[in-house]
């Protein structure tokens, strides 16, 4: 058995891995025509989200989401196996515009500046919480690690040509709260079921129940897109999709509350058991995912709201996010350069992320729209009916 390095024990996923993690934490964070007015972005925020305990159960949404999963040791000891934990998501920014006028800063719902309009609106910033355990201290008892974050305000400057304070974006967020607890349990010889909870516990405001836009106003206390990354270098997880017949009894004993755990690819290609094809084969199919030298195993899992199969890939021809990964790339582009100015402008002027996807569609080469017409991964041989 070789020896890890505790930085390699609990070493982050890279590469792809890290890609599809993003790509699925901003999924829906702005649908195309990517502007306030379009009817699909009236209601944003609607998945993954885990709402404060004391307000879920009048909107009819969860205050937790657990994840369970299979790791397997490979005959190292629990004091040697390792685990990287890390809670991602998304917290509701406001975003509100002041202008500067005769009497001081006045709130108004938009400001255009030398012909660049502000709208006031909503963003989100990613928010994480990190825990590396080693899986001795989480065997029959749960490590609780809380999640807090303070409440804030941001400031941002609105310039004229001359220089001048014309006025400003205004950002507030309000204060998070909550855990994130962790347990594990033996099912089999040198295999053990993980448990990751995720509770929000943050002091909300009692929603109204008849009122339309109680939800909307309660996701600025809610972890929004909730996903959990879990990545061993000293272990490996197994497939809910697709597991070895040993496990598959363990896997169906899993319980999985708003999320959907799949393995990532996370193109380490390291085998750290020693064996050179990453511990017992011949159960899965063979395709040497994550180094494991079987399909039915990875170092990293994803546990996501959206559903996916085992070792998703973002295509290399897609040139950046575009937030709704539910359509073709080359679709989106194509809607994206038939947008009117006005409605260029007004997209622009709703959240820079939008600004940033406008400013990459337009500077696509013909190179480049070309490649995102298809590709062929591979050919498969036909079978003949018999």
């Amino acid at each position: 058995m070789d020896d890890v390095t505790p930085a390699e024990r609990t070493a982050e996923p890279a590469g792809k891995a890290e890609k599809i993690v993003r790509t699925c934490l901003y999924e829906g964070y702005l649908l195309w025509p990517y502007r306030r007015s379009a009817l699909k972005n009236t209601k944003r925020w609607t998945f993954g989200g885990v709402f404060p305990r004391s307000c879920a159960d009048t909107l009819g949404e969860p205050h937790r989401m657990r994840t369970q999963v299979l790791l397997e040791t490979g005959g190292r000891p629990a004091d040697r196996t390792e685990v990287a934990v890390r809670v991602r998501f998304l917290h509701v920014v406001d975003r509100g515009v002041v202008r500067q006028g005769p009497d001081g800063p006045e709130v108004v719902d938009e400001l255009t500046v030398d012909g660049e309009r502000h709208l006031a609106w909503q963003e989100a910033t990613e928010r994480e919480v990190s825990v590396p355990v080693r899986l001795d201290t989480v065997l029959g008892r749960t490590v609780r690690t809380p999640v807090a974050v303070p409440a804030g305000s941001d400031r941002e400057p609105v310039l004229d040509a001359s220089g001048r304070t014309a006025g400003a974006l205004v950002r507030r967020w309000n204060a998070l709260s909550g855990t994130v607890e962790i347990g594990a349990e033996p099912v089999a010889d040198g295999v053990f079921r993980l448990t990751v909870r995720v509770e929000n516990t943050t002091p909300c405001p009692a929603p109204d129940p008849v009122d339309r836009g109680a939800r909307e106003a309660a996701c600025t206390y809610a972890f929004v897109s909730t996903h959990t990354v879990l990545h061993s270098r000293t272990g490996r997880f197994v497939s809910l999709l697709d597991p070895p017949g040993r496990l598959r009894e363990a896997v169906s004993a899993c319980e999985n509350q708003g999320t959907w755990p799949v393995l990532v690819d996370d193109d380490t290609g390291t085998d750290t058991d020693g064996t050179g094809d990453g511990g017992e084969g011949g159960d899965g199919d063979g395709d040497g995912a994550s180094g494991t030298g079987d399909g039915s195993f990875a170092r990293t899992v994803l546990s996501s709201p959206v559903t996916l199969y085992d070792f998703p890939e973002v295509a290399p021809e897609s040139p950046g996010d575009l937030f709704d990964g539910t359509e073709i790339d080359r679709l989106l582009i194509l809607g994206v350069m038939s947008l009117t100015e006005e409605e260029k402008r007004e997209a622009r002027a709703c959240d820079p992320r939008a600004r940033e996807i406008l400013d990459r569609c337009a500077g696509l080469g013909p190179d480049e729209l070309l490649a995102l017409h298809g590709t062929i991964r591979e050919f498969r041989p036909v079978r003949e009916e018999a």
